[in-house]
């Protein structure tokens, strides 16, 4: 924590004459001196009295934290303060930059080829590729973040509906490139457990902003497979069975559902945290 915060400091001090910032770090509940370093190096610190999670953290964070654009990055060593220029940078036409990790970055064989499906399956979902879903070295317009802080889960994956809430209701998102060094320490993601968490998460936010990508495929499958049977029973037992009128039937109600979701979602886009 010590040296993250010095290499933060170090990196921010040649801009403090023209950007004013504050470094705000959030102690979730940890049994060790990370409040006392912190504060010894300058840094405003919020304390929970418990561990709630690493996205009711981050939560907590936003929150309270003042000015126009917000950098988010981990304490343990993995992000390198010296790109948070870079990703400032972006801010100036984007709406949040993403530190996305290149292959140089050390994650286990199971992560890797985890992220990469997480990838697939939300960039299916946002219309656009996305390089790095789960990344939590970011940048970002303090004031379109704070709409979203309530979509934010309290355990991990909130940058994966971080991001997606982002695309989903029109906001300019960037990627840019970064080398990340292994963690210090060992990760408390569980690859089964957090890892179906995550494909949750992305499921959720797109029945939240995009109903009709979630339930248009289950009507079309649906449709298909009622067709098939149809097509099967007339043709080998010359009868219109009572399954194929079902799945039809189902076909019908998921597609209005998909169409009258979706209009509620448009909706909620100009919804923010402040008049929930």
């Amino acid at each position: 924590m010590g040296g993250v915060l010095d290499r933060i400091h170090a990196v921010l001090e040649p801009l403090r004459a023209g950007l004013a910032h504050e470094v705000l770090v959030v102690d979730d509940g940890s049994g060790d001196d990370t409040a006392k370093v912190a504060e010894a190096r300058g840094a405003r610190v919020v304390r929970h009295p418990v561990n709630l999670g690493n996205g009711a953290a981050v939560k907590a964070g936003m929150r309270v934290a003042k000015g126009e654009w917000w950098v988010l990055l981990d304490a343990d060593g993995q992000h390198d303060p010296a790109d948070i220029p870079r990703l400032l940078e972006g801010l100036e036409r984007y709406d949040l930059v993403v530190g996305a990790r290149t292959l140089a970055t050390g994650t286990g064989v199971h992560r890797g080829l985890a992220n990469r499906v997480y990838n697939a399956f939300a960039s299916c979902v946002a219309g656009r590729r996305i390089p790095d879903l789960t990344s939590g070295f970011r940048a970002m317009r303090a004031a379109v973040a704070r709409r979203f802080i309530y979509l934010l889960p309290n355990t991990f994956s909130y940058p994966t509906a971080l991001t997606l809430a982002f695309l989903r209701t029109g906001h300019a998102v960037l990627f840019t490139p970064i080398a990340a060094a292994r963690r210090v320490g060992k990760s408390k993601i569980r690859l089964l457990r957090d890892g179906t968490r995550f494909l949750l998460i992305i499921v959720r936010i797109t029945t939240f902003f995009s109903p009709f990508k979630a339930f248009f495929p289950v009507a079309l499958f649906s449709v298909l497979l009622g067709l098939g049977n149809y097509a099967y029973a007339f043709f080998t037992r010359h009868q219109v069975t009572t399954g194929s009128a079902l799945l039809l039937m189902q076909a019908a109600i998921l597609f209005a559902l998909a169409l009258i979701s979706e209009r509620i979602a448009q909706l909620r886009f100009d919804r923010s945290e402040d008049d929930r």
